[in-house]
């Protein structure tokens, strides 16, 4: 069985769509979504510089857009997987791809999200760092100490965790024994109860659209269960903004459905580097540009033929 994944913020780079707009009729759909979500996508996915799109309210409906495109090049392929999973906003992505949200309501939905998040962040200046190798008993404990929260629990021994921009270079400047501290360029403590503002705001825009329930298994970041109904999975969407993404569990469960390999829809990487590590010996397709489509729909016959 081939899983079909969806990036989350951070993956996005300069120029990344540029390849994409090649194709017929995708510049046409691109604008289309960017309406949806109140974002000018075109320029943003071509011309504008990483500072600009390192920016909540850009990354989060980039990143939306680019797997919806990445579907619509898969067409009918994407229907081989035998699930899907999305990290963080990548849920919204994963929604689209089964079934449970429209792609023009998934993308006013990550327009909402972003702006709710971009807004709760600016109350109080906090941040993010990823942190490799640490025993996760130690860090907890350490993090408990400096007042900070886990974020992501990335499996592979990454946890990415948030909270005060002071609490933060204390972590750095003394970690847990063997473990290394990266700090990353978010503008706010996601994933926290620095969120919680944005939680209610969310939650009232997520009423007001549509559900379907999943046509395949689809996973949640809350515990790397599955769900079946669509509106208790948008549920878990709008909670999971103020909790950890626990994309272990996920992969975890992967491994205990028996996956055989990972398809990540643009932009890709993040998630099938750290399938390397969490999910070793299981083959991957990262889709960047539109030259990695043959090698995905690959990846996803082997598992339909299997």
């Amino acid at each position: 069985m081939i899983v079909i994944v969806a990036p989350g913020q951070g993956s996005q780079k300069p120029g990344f769509l540029t390849p994409w707009l090649e194709r017929p009729g995708v510049p046409e759909r691109l604008r289309s979504l960017s309406d949806a979500a109140g974002v000018d996508l075109v320029e943003h996915g071509t011309v504008s510089d990483a500072e600009t799109i390192r920016d909540t309210l850009v990354a989060q409906p980039l990143i939306v857009a680019a797997g919806i495109l990445t579907l619509d090049a898969l067409g009918d392929r994407a229907a081989l997987a035998g699930g899907f999973a999305g990290h963080s906003v990548g849920e919204i992505t994963a929604a689209v791809a089964a079934g449970v949200l429209l792609p023009e309501d998934a993308m006013a939905l990550v327009g909402e999200r972003a702006r709710a998040m971009a807004d709760a962040a600016a109350q109080t200046p906090t941040g993010m760092a990823a942190v490799l190798g640490a025993d996760e008993a130690a860090l907890e404990a350490r993090l408990r100490e400096l007042g900070l929260a886990p974020a992501n629990y990335n499996g592979g021994g990454q946890i990415v965790v948030a909270g005060a921009l002071d609490a933060l270079a204390a972590l750095a400047e003394a970690p847990p024994e063997r473990a290394r501290v990266i700090p990353l360029q978010t503008a706010g403590a996601f994933h926290t109860e620095y969120m919680a503002p944005a939680v209610e705001r969310f939650r009232a825009k997520a009423a007001a659209t549509a559900t379907t329930d999943p046509t395949t298994t689809l996973w949640t970041n809350r515990d790397g269960s599955t769900v079946a109904s669509g509106t208790e999975y948008l549920e878990l969407i709008v909670g999971q903004v103020s909790r950890p993404v626990r994309w272990d569990l996920c992969m975890a469960a992967f491994a205990d459905a028996g996956v055989t390999g990972i398809v990540e829809l643009a932009p890709a990487g993040a998630l099938t580097g750290l399938a390397k590590r969490g999910l070793r010996g299981v083959p991957s397709a990262g889709i960047t540009t539109p030259d990695d489509l043959e090698a995905a729909v690959a990846l996803l016959e082997s598992g339909a033929a299997a």
